[in-house]
């Protein structure tokens, strides 16, 4: 019976990751349209999907207080009912200055439920007694790739923005008042004490913050630029070019649905180590021979290196002692966010002054720094 109570609880969890995978993809996919829509420039444009980052960046740090004071279950319900329901509205807005306001509110909704259902995923991964953060992460990118496809189906048969995101949402919200039933019931596991709404990052925390800054740098860097370095770069062909994203986000996923079993095996300070050092490899190989099918490889391998490396920092982080799941992976989740953040405008300047190889050189020194540091936590922890 308890047996089968835990597998709700894992089930509900990935319910939650999947989501918020799935909606992201679904709404970002039309961004274009809705850039046309309301006859925004690039430059408007990307102050709107600051506001949803500058969101999410405010909520992390806050979310480890509300957790602490109210739960993790009860907060994940709240964001994930809040990002549901926010995210049709976008078909509706008048105007940029309110959808601004309205990617903020987004922004806040996805940052919030971060935090929360990581959280919650501590706890499955506590009760079930062995790693299984990075299936719940691979749900995640699994959500993404669905959600892409549905949006170019939707576009495809020409149907509105607006009848788009609320059938979507609408799926969501089924799946997720499902998981709301059974998600873990912690509010009897809140701290005691009262924590402060802002709390700096913990000492013992901040070495696998920076891993998660460099890893989470990495990703948005990928996520970004690695169709124009294919482009502009290796001179791939216009059909080939998309491919190298391609490789990238499958190896991630297919290598999330395999890491809990390789950190079974390896433990988690090992698989750091070694997840780090294929990243810098294969980012390496990207920038030392620009030629179409190796730069294709060698995003497959960062795609391969980066994949465990978020679940475990979030991992390691919600078991930290002396504080709540909540509090802790907030502050590596903060730390490693704002690397997500700032990465791609740093190496957009850095292409801008130079050149987008040397700009992506940047994000390889990070890597380096990133194995140094998996290195440093494994003496460390030993």
């Amino acid at each position: 019976m308890k047996t089968n109570m835990i597998n709700k609880n894992r089930l509900a969890v990935n319910i939650f990751f999947g989501a918020n995978g799935f909606l992201f993809a679904n709404y970002i996919a039309r961004l274009p349209e809705i850039q046309a829509s309301h006859a925004l420039d690039n430059g408007a444009i990307g102050l709107v999907l600051l506001a949803s980052a500058l969101g999410a960046l405010i909520a992390m740090p806050l979310s480890g207080w509300l957790i602490t004071n109210n739960g993790s279950k009860r907060i994940t319900v709240i964001a994930g009912l809040l990002l549901c329901l926010s995210i049709p509205l976008i078909g509706f807005v008048p105007n940029g200055a309110i959808l601004g306001m309205l990617f903020f509110l987004i922004g806040f909704a996805t940052g919030t439920l971060d935090i929360a259902m990581n959280a919650q995923a501590v706890m499955v991964e506590k009760a079930i007694k062995k790693p299984i953060m990075t299936s719940f992460h691979a749900l995640f990118s699994a959500g993404m790739m669905a959600g892409a496809g549905s949006s170019a189906l939707f576009t495809r048969f020409e149907i509105s923005l607006t009848y788009h995101l609320i059938t979507v949402s609408v799926f969501s919200l089924a799946w997720v008042i499902w998981g709301i039933l059974h998600l873990i019931n912690d509010e009897g596991q809140k701290l005691a004490r009262k924590g402060k709404a802002f709390r700096l990052p913990e000492a013992s925390l901040l070495v696998i913050g920076l891993i998660a800054f460099c890893c989470m740098l990495g990703e948005g860097a990928m996520a970004n630029w690695s169709t124009n370095y294919m482009l502009n770069i290796a001179d791939a062909g216009p059909s080939f070019a998309p491919m190298g994203l391609l490789a990238f986000s499958s190896a991630m996923m297919i290598a999330r649905f395999g890491g809990d079993f390789v950190r079974n095996r390896l433990g988690d300070q090992k698989l750091l180590s070694l997840n780090s050092i294929i990243a810098a490899i294969g980012l390496g190989l990207v920038l030392l021979i620009p030629i179409p099918w190796v730069v294709f490889l060698g995003l497959l391998l960062v795609g391969l290196g980066l994949s465990a490396i978020v679940p475990i920092a979030y991992s390691t982080a919600g078991n930290a002692p002396g504080l709540s799941p909540g509090e802790g992976i907030s502050m590596v989740a903060t730390i490693g966010y704002a690397g997500f953040l700032l990465g791609p405008p740093i190496i957009g300047f850095l292409a801008d002054w130079q050149s987008l190889r040397f700009a992506l050189l940047f994000t390889l020194l990070l890597f380096v720094l990133m194995t140094m540091l998996s290195f440093r936590l494994k003496y460390r922890n030993a």
